[in-house]
């Protein structure tokens, strides 16, 4: 027996959309099947965006106001890196879309979701410990758990979401969010890791976003704006950078 859910109607403004948003943080509800990526979508996306680029800002300020006290905040893991093609491309493409797929794939609660991210996880867990006999061992079984993923993704297609996932939906939700702004903490070293904690706020007010869209809208616009977020952040540091 599956718990019943709703949709959302579609807001058509910035207003309405954030309006929603709120109404989705104060009681959390895991709505039916996300649509297929449409047009349409791509405007919760924006909204969604500003409303991120404004609460962003605000942090930012608060931070700037604190700095000017005489405080002195932790660098980040990307104090003293040079900022290439490759490290653009790990932060703007690559960690978005494997921070989705670990904190938000399985979000939508269908088995076929749950299923091939645990498999996905097992996978990656015995490639890294094969790692040391020789990368084609490691290759071959995450090549192996990417096709068992698929598999189970394509099998599971038309299962909806689970009764007792709807029902727990409100405390999975917020873990997913928590766990998501925590493991940011790994960017600052370990000792500098309490005085932090205030400086992942961004990743958890971005991690609320994130699971409103990937519950109403879909995993790809999560994705889209996981992107779009960490674009706006490294374009920051590379002016912060040239300006210096």
């Amino acid at each position: 027996m599956h718990a019943a859910t709703t949709s959302l109607a579609p807001a058509n403004s910035m207003r309405g959309e954030w309006t929603q948003f709120a109404a989705f943080l104060k009681r959390p509800t895991l709505p039916a099947r996300a649509p297929m990526p449409r047009l349409a979508s791509l405007g919760a996306v924006w909204r969604l965006f500003v409303l991120d680029l404004a609460v962003m800002g605000a942090l930012l300020g608060i931070a700037g106001l604190v700095m000017s006290t005489g405080i002195t905040m932790p660098e980040t893991a990307l104090a003293g890196i040079e900022i290439g093609p490759a490290v653009v491309f790990a932060v703007v493409v690559f960690a978005p879309l494997v921070e989705e797929i670990a904190f938000r794939g399985w979000l939508s609660g269908r088995p076929g979701h749950v299923l091939a991210l645990i498999v996905l996880l097992g996978a990656g867990l015995a490639a890294v410990m094969l790692s040391g006999n020789g990368t084609i061992y490691a290759a071959l079984v995450g090549g192996a758990g990417l096709l068992a993923a698929l598999a189970i993704l394509f099998a599971l297609r038309r299962r909806p979401a689970m009764g007792w996932f709807a029902r727990f939906f409100p405390v999975l939700f917020w873990l997913s969010t928590l766990a998501f702004a925590s493991v940011h903490l790994f960017n600052f070293p370990a000792e500098d890791m309490a005085m932090a904690l205030p400086l992942v706020l961004p990743q958890f007010a971005t991690g609320t976003m994130l699971g409103y869209l990937r519950v109403h809208y879909g995993l790809w616009a999560s994705v889209l704006l996981h992107l779009l977020h960490n674009g706006a952040f490294i374009s920051l540091v590379l002016l912060a950078g040239s300006a210096g």
